[in-house]
């Protein structure tokens, strides 16, 4: 299991970070058919579920909706989820691992991330830096993350933020198959919720791939 180390200026933040790592095989062993048909069951359900939305009944009380609202930012599940379910525009599809980590982002509205392991250079740390700290965000611009918030870094630098989001080298590429799925808890989201979250996107890995073994910790 990945070792992720916590600074004291996270461990003061007094929230939940979860970390489930696995490692996929090629995609010659990936049970594609199932995991189409648990994706298309899933989005039927919450379709469903959400026939009645109402952005203020689903997200005016949501922790990460208001963690967001701090930092004037829009969160982007909420965007996600509403481009998806009021837009018509089409759920990603083209990566499997990307699908399953957005398909567990709206089907709970918990913020999630997607890393490729072995682009880690040394250990990876949790901290909340005291100042805005420039990297190269996930499309190759410059992004920077904010003071107090969540973010990760190795001894490369900042590999993500909770605001900003990855960063453009250890982020999911076509590629990558030792993964770690991140959870970002906000204030006022529970070890438990995040525990729960966990075990749902295992639950979508072993479909894609029965033998699977996933590893999960929850840090905080």
């Amino acid at each position: 299991m990945i070792n992720v180390k916590t600074h004291p200026s996270f461990e003061e933040k007094q929230v939940y970070f979860g970390v489930v790592e696995a490692r996929f095989p090629e995609p010659e062993r990936w049970d594609l058919a199932a995991f189409e048909a648990l994706k298309q069951t899933e989005l039927a359900q919450l379709r469903e579920e959400l026939k009645d939305y109402d952005r203020a009944a689903f997200f005016g009380q949501n922790p990460y909706n208001r963690y967001f609202k701090k930092y004037k930012k829009t969160y982007p599940v909420l965007q996600q989820l509403e481009s998806w379910l009021l837009k018509g525009r089409p759920f990603p599809s083209g990566n499997p691992i990307n699908e399953i980590t957005f398909l567990a982002e709206l089907k709970t509205r918990m913020l999630l991330g997607t890393h490729d392991i072995d682009a880690f250079i040394g250990e990876a740390e949790l901290f909340c830096p005291d100042a805005k700290l420039e990297y190269t965000g996930i499309r190759g611009e410059t992004v920077h993350c904010y003071p107090g918030d969540v973010t990760g870094r190795d001894d490369g630098g900042i590999i993500l933020s909770m605001i900003a989001g990855a960063d453009d080298r250890t982020c999911l590429h076509p590629d990558s198959r030792h993964i770690s799925f991140l959870f970002f808890g906000a204030p006022g989201v529970t070890k438990e919720e995040i525990a729960a979250v966990q075990q749902r996107l295992i639950s979508y890995v072993k479909t894609l791939v029965p033998d699977m073994e996933p590893e999960a910790i929850i840090l905080g």
